[in-house]
């Protein structure tokens, strides 16, 4: 009680708002908030064995196949006959691009000791691998084989249910594990290797798994927490990443993921950073920055990536 006054709320100054004749001292902190970004998986599940040199959009990888070689019956002291192979070719376009700009005045650089540039810089390259991500996790399961989905799907089987519009597969955790399991015996119809396969599953499906009689194989293999890339585990030869970036449709009332499973060699992409600048402000005090990303993807071996069209039950 300094000078016979109570202390009070009304006898505390309030420094922060008047002060000392009205002034109000800011301080800019050194640290950022961090930044929370969607997972993305499109370099774990494509492989980049195409990508050559890539300049700009519009240029184009050309693909060759290998040809199916006819094996012929053979009785002694017969001609021979001979074939001649053909190479079919794939052409996968450079027809995306994604590109971003910003400006960074001098006043704000001067207001800060935060290296403004890079972590902008560093954030646009986050957002454009998500924005990459979901272009390809979108147009991948249009090329899928006939086989590998449908209400009818796996060349043999014939009658595995992976969805179709009108009667998407409801997803519970009594049945997500067959579900997975089911997908793994369309590839193995299709003679797909075991090793290299993979599933992008969405964040319901993964928590459905989580809760299943398989609680713990979510995390087989893998001693870590989630990385960056999504990735949750190993199960029935798939390695599972988790992804937001899957397409999402409304099938009568009821919204439907668009999952994708398949083996590595199924789908390729090819990107190029094809222009970096960093340049002044024409007309102001600051700087300039600003990046094109062109990038391409297909699916080249369609049997050996499937479609699941499913909700959660």
């Amino acid at each position: 009680m300094p000078n016979g006054l109570p202390i009070s709320a009304g006898n505390n100054p309030d420094y922060s708002s008047s002060g000392v004749n009205g002034f109000q001292p800011q301080i800019w902190s050194g640290k950022m908030i961090e930044k929370l970004y969607a997972s993305t998986c499109f370099a774990e599940i494509a492989n980049t064995d195409y990508e050559g040199e890539i300049k700009n959009k519009g240029d184009s990888v050309v693909i060759r196949t290998n040809p199916d070689i006819a094996i012929n019956d053979y009785e002694l002291g017969m001609d021979l006959t001979y074939e001649t192979p053909e190479s079919d070719k794939v052409e996968m376009q450079i027809d995306k691009g994604k590109y971003f700009g910003f400006r960074v005045d001098d006043v704000v650089a001067h207001q800060s000791d935060l290296k403004l540039m890079d972590n902008w810089s560093n954030d646009a390259g986050q957002q454009m691998k998500i924005q990459i991500d979901k272009v390809i996790l979108a147009g991948a399961f249009v090329d899928v084989a006939a086989e590998n989905a449908g209400a009818t799907a796996g060349v043999e089987s014939v009658g595995i249910d992976m969805g179709t519009t009108g009667a998407p597969v409801a997803i519970t955790k009594a049945d997500v594990i067959d579900v997975i399991v089911d997908a793994g015996t369309i590839l193995d119809e299709q003679n797909v290797p075991d090793t290299d396969r993979w599933i992008v599953l969405p964040a319901w499906m993964c928590a459905l798994l989580k809760k299943s009689d398989l609680k713990d194989a979510s995390m087989t293999g893998d001693g870590t927490s989630p990385l960056r890339n999504g990735r949750i585990g190993m199960i029935d030869r798939f390695m599972v990443y988790q992804s937001n970036n899957l397409a999402k449709t409304v099938d009568g009332a009821t919204t439907v993921t668009n999952v994708i499973f398949g083996h590595k060699k199924a789908l390729t992409f090819a990107s190029q950073m094809t222009k970096m600048e960093e340049l002044p402000h024409p007309t102001k005090f600051g700087r300039l920055v600003r990046g094109l990303n062109v990038f391409g993807s297909k699916v080249i071996d369609p049997k050996a990536i499937g479609h699941l069209y499913c909700y959660k039950g």
